[in-house]
């Protein structure tokens, strides 16, 4: 395949791949805390496996820009400055190492490795979640993880499970094309 037609395809999944991501995130349910239980971990880690790094990465970013200018791509239909600089922001912050993470275990064969390597990655996500939210909140870290992180982990891990699996199909689709 062409050097052209590589970048094209790699450019057409990323733009699907944000796509994705945008639409995933509609699927909110709200829960206590101001946290939504999502498919953002899914998508992010999902988009990570099947571009790797570079194209992951840029996926992901222009997610986060799209909402920075005000698309309403994030959870709840929001977008803009303010929702990045609330209190779920670190965790869309979070997102864009989530999937550069993710992207790093698409170069490892061994597939335990690759899942643990994506849950790292959903802990430093949880990491920067946690930290904006305490900072805006005003709460200590203890108490803002109690509310933020530890009712989502378990789902989260099972999300980046299932998209690294997922991925492993998706991939296979994708040398076809």
């Amino acid at each position: 395949m062409s050097k052209t037609r590589e970048n094209t395809k790699n450019l057409v999944l990323a733009a699907l791949f944000t796509a994705v991501t945008a639409i995933l995130s509609q699927t909110a349910i709200p829960i206590p805390g101001g946290v939504p239980l999502t498919l953002q971990t899914f998508a992010v880690a999902l988009c990570g496996y099947v571009l790797g790094i570079k194209w992951g990465l840029a996926s992901i970013s222009a997610y986060v820009l799209l909402g920075a200018v005000g698309v309403p791509v994030f959870s709840g239909f929001k977008g803009g400055i303010g929702t990045l600089f609330g209190t779920t922001g670190g965790f869309i912050f979070g997102f864009i190492i989530f999937a550069l993470i993710c992207g790093l275990s698409h170069r490892f064969k061994n597939r335990i490795l690759s899942v643990l390597i994506g849950i790292g990655g959903m802990l430093v996500c949880h990491l920067c979640g946690v930290i904006q939210f305490s900072i805006v909140y005003g709460s200590n870290f203890i108490n803002s993880f109690l509310l933020v992180s530890l009712p989502y982990l378990l789902k989260d891990a099972l999300s980046v499970i299932a998209a690294y699996f997922l991925s492993v199909y998706i991939l296979k689709l994708i040398k076809k094309i």
